[in-house]
């Protein structure tokens, strides 16, 4: 039923969306996070993968070169992660937003959360399409 969902709904992602991203080799940060779903809001367990600015989930941990993720976001796209106990009355809750939706997700442990907040946020920063690395040059040699 889900499957159905997704193709009738357009959700699978785009090979485009994690085009160059090797997600099957040396992740920045792997794990399993519970997920809240974008349309029906049930809760779903998913392994994740972050990778060169994309948040990649999949159904099960054994990824490789021909999995198909079950989604992708671009965090360079989102503006905060944080911790989110008190807005769904969860442990281990946070939520990860960009200007035009918010992703809810559990970790396993406070200490997991965290790690994901961490490194999450390490990588929108560096992501950022606020500030483009040829802005930083371009601002470097004006005022050189």
């Amino acid at each position: 039923m889900e499957n159905l969902w997704r193709a009738a709904t357009g959700q699978d992602p785009s090979p485009e969306d994690y085009s160059g991203v090797e997600f099957w080799l040396n992740p920045e940060r792997s794990g399993w996070l519970t997920k809240q779903g974008e349309y029906i809001k049930t809760w779903r367990r998913r392994w994740f993968v972050l990778k060169q600015g994309k948040l990649l989930w999949f159904k099960d941990s054994h990824v490789t070169r021909s999995s198909s993720p079950r989604g992708v976001v671009p965090v360079g796209t989102c503006l905060t992660v944080k911790g989110a106990e008190d807005v769904l009355h969860k442990p281990c809750a946070f939520e990860l937003s960009s200007n035009q939706d918010t992703m809810y997700f559990i970790a396993d442990s406070e200490k997991e959360k965290e790690e994901w907040i961490n490194s999450i946020g390490r990588s929108i920063v560096q992501h950022s399409r606020s500030v483009t690395d040829s802005e930083v040059v371009d601002y470097v040699s004006k005022r050189s």
